[in-house]
């Protein structure tokens, strides 16, 4: 009777190392067919599939509601309080407008960047992982989407601006919208990096509060002549500093040139960031 339980017990442990020898195999010709299969051009990056994160950005009502509600509203508490007022050389109004036109801008890319979190509650980051889209597209992609957010924001500001009666040349305002929209490609980054640290139900809390504080003391709601110079000096190694001191340039007066040495820092801090938390994400995929 042992002689026959004992033959049974050995063909069993023979048939489950044969099963786990098969499964190794298997999952070795997997990870080995992942590794030798052709890598898509630029990373997997596409118009297609650009246009498609935008369209279902453009269709999402919260996102739009804070690209385009919010801007306005600001505008129309602080900057109409100031109209026909001068803040040195440039009209306040005006003034006010092209920084909360940087604020939405910055709203509206970090909201749409910070929405991966979302996603990694879907587990559509842990999918696209086994694709071969490289880290790097991905992020270049809800950067570019959420700076176009950015930019509805900013001719949201500009058109109520121009109804409210505060009239700038035509150029001033192209200037500074498109220096508004590329320098907000920081916060782009900011948010996707925001969205693959924190969980969902954290992360926009979390990113709105940020973008509050970094907007009041980065000159973006109040000029900084009004702070002490210890936090007008403190401001200067803030991102929204830089956005908002180059997005003024175009009304002149001149400005903080090492506003462009913040942007380029903060953003390669953000995209090495992002990269990284998006590599730890993934990595048990």
């Amino acid at each position: 009777m042992s002689v026959h339980t004992e033959s049974a017990h050995s063909a069993t442990q023979t048939d489950t190392a044969t099963d786990v020898d098969t499964r190794t195999a298997a999952s070795a010709t997997f990870l080995t067919s992942l590794e030798n299969r052709r890598k898509p051009r630029l990373g997997g990056f596409s118009v297609t599939l650009l246009r498609l994160e935008l369209m279902r950005k453009l269709r999402n009502r919260r996102t739009m509601i804070f690209t385009m509600i919010m801007p306005a509203v600001f505008y129309l508490i602080f900057g109409l309080t100031n109209k026909g007022e001068m803040l040195g050389d440039t009209n306040a109004a005006l003034y006010i407008s092209v920084s909360l036109a940087a604020y939405g801008a910055m709203v509206a890319t970090t909201t749409g960047g910070a929405q991966v979190a979302i996603e990694r509650a879907l587990g559509w980051s842990r999918q696209l992982a086994l694709t071969p889209l490289h880290p790097a597209a991905y992020i270049l992609i809800k950067v570019i989407v959420s700076m176009a957010l950015g930019a509805v924001s900013v001719i949201v500001v500009f058109v109520l601006t121009a109804i409210t009666g505060v009239h700038a040349p035509l150029g001033t305002l192209i200037a500074a919208g498109l220096l508004v929209v590329l320098t907000s490609g920081v916060f782009a980054a900011f948010g996707v990096m925001l969205g693959y640290l924190l969980p969902a139900e954290n992360a926009l809390q979390v990113a709105s509060m940020v973008l509050g504080i970094l907007s009041l003391i980065g000159g973006l709601f109040v000029p900084l002549a009004i702070w002490p110079d210890t936090l007008q000096t403190i401001a200067k190694f803030t991102p929204a500093y830089g956005v908002g001191e180059i997005a003024r340039a175009p009304l002149g007066g001149g400005y903080d040139h090492w506003a462009i040495v913040s942007v380029i820092v903060w953003l390669g801090i953000f995209v090495a960031g992002s990269a990284w938390a998006l590599r730890r994400d993934t990595a048990r995929v």
